[in-house]
């Protein structure tokens, strides 16, 4: 019987756990035995006796839970003392930040590791259900409303009262992937009358679908990647995008940026002449904050406030806010990745090469790097 062990991540700002004692279930039933770290999902509000009761075994330290692994599911990639307890021929699965990592990724080559990399799954309709980025970007996005609105000095909808009407507040959506559609639900849904831009067009539908205004810019040519993503704009359209923008910041109690770039340092959208037009009291949230930030100024874990009063939240793992679903999600999409490829009667994972989801994020295997666009590096 194939063993998979969880564990307990060591990162000071991660909440979340790669496994969910109903995922751990579910992984029993396909005969898999599943192991524990002891203590794993006390940050998401998952105590150690309902894992047992899921039919887990739970051990006091990592050591012991690689040492017996032959899969491994965490949240985080994993750290050089990881590493050495790795045996050879385990399948490890998390988020790897391959283009970020190519020490990591030669490292895990050289032991032997089959490393599959969460980032790198393909956004197909067949892959949806693994998709852990999708899974954390919908939850990032309805925390980076919620936790905007503990921090503005309004509320979000509009209300009629004795004493006067109170106008709605006003957010702005910068980037309408995953999270900006879910920013954009979440605000609706709040009250708040919502604004949104996006560098593709072809999102102008989903945006007003959802009831909120899309801001209009003529950029010339943009578009998005093959994986849904949008392209890197030149100098020129960045430029012109933000003064554009500058008047929907102005305008705006809240501002949400979501513009990230797979592999790459997130673009610098919002600078001190934007934040310069800005209210008091308004607020912006970069969802890109630990990849290098949307907005000029923005710290990783820190609320800034600029001079004109202008409240700047660099949340870090804002997607691990509500960390009890963001972990119930996740071990959701583990499960589906392990379940799709597992093969019932060998009891064993399968490395189906021409699968393209596995194509697409297997990363490592036999003593090598596979996948092409890292092999060599």
């Amino acid at each position: 019987m194939k063993r998979l062990f969880a564990p307990k991540e060591t990162h000071p700002a991660e909440t979340r756990a790669a496994i969910a004692p109903s995922t751990a279930k579910k992984l029993i039933d396909l005969g898999i035995e599943v192991i524990v770290e002891k203590g794993a999902g006390q940050k998401s509000d998952y105590s150690d006796a309902e894992y047992i009761s899921s039919g887990a075994n739970i051990v006091d330290d990592a050591k012991t839970g690689y040492n017996q692994a032959d899969i491994v599911t965490r949240v985080r990639k994993p750290e050089a003392e990881d590493l050495a307890m790795l045996k050879a021929g385990t399948l490890h699965i998390s988020f790897l930040d391959p283009f970020n990592e190519t020490e990591l990724i030669n490292n895990l080559a050289s032991r032997d590791i089959a490393a599959i990399s969460l980032e790198m799954i393909p956004r197909s309709t067949l892959a949806q259900k693994m998709d852990a980025l999708s899974s954390q970007a919908n939850l990032a996005g309805y925390a980076a409303v919620t936790l905007s609105a503990d921090r503005m000095t309004k509320i979000l909808p509009m209300m009629m009262t004795p004493s006067g009407t109170i106008s709605p507040a006003r957010y702005f959506i910068i980037g309408v992937g995953v999270a900006g559609l879910q920013a954009i639900a979440t605000a609706k849904r709040l009250g708040a009358r919502v604004e949104a831009f996006d560098t593709r067009p072809v999102v102008e539908e989903q945006v007003k679908s959802l009831g909120a205004k899309f801001v209009k810019v003529d950029l010339g040519d943009t578009g998005q990647t093959d994986q849904g993503y949008a392209k890197e704009l030149t100098p020129e359209q960045l430029e012109k995008q933000r003064q554009e923008m500058a008047k929907a910041c102005a305008r705006a109690d809240v501002v949400i940026t979501t513009a990230k770039l797979f592999g790459r340092k997130a673009p610098l959208i919002l600078n001190k002449e934007v934040l310069d037009q800005m209210q008091a009291g308004s607020v912006l949230v970069d969802l890109a904050v630990e990849s290098g930030g949307n907005v000029e100024g923005s710290k990783v874990g820190e609320e800034v406030v600029t001079e004109n009063g202008v409240r700047i939240l660099g949340l870090e793992n804002l997607e691990g806010y509500y960390p009890k679903d963001a972990t119930l999600m996740l071990a959701s999409n583990f499960y589906n990745l392990i379940e799709h490829f597992w093969d019932t009667e060998a009891k064993d994972f399968k490395y189906d090469t021409d699968d393209e989801i596995l194509k697409g994020c297997l990363i490592t295997k036999d003593g090598t790097v596979v996948h092409e666009r890292f092999a060599g590096k």
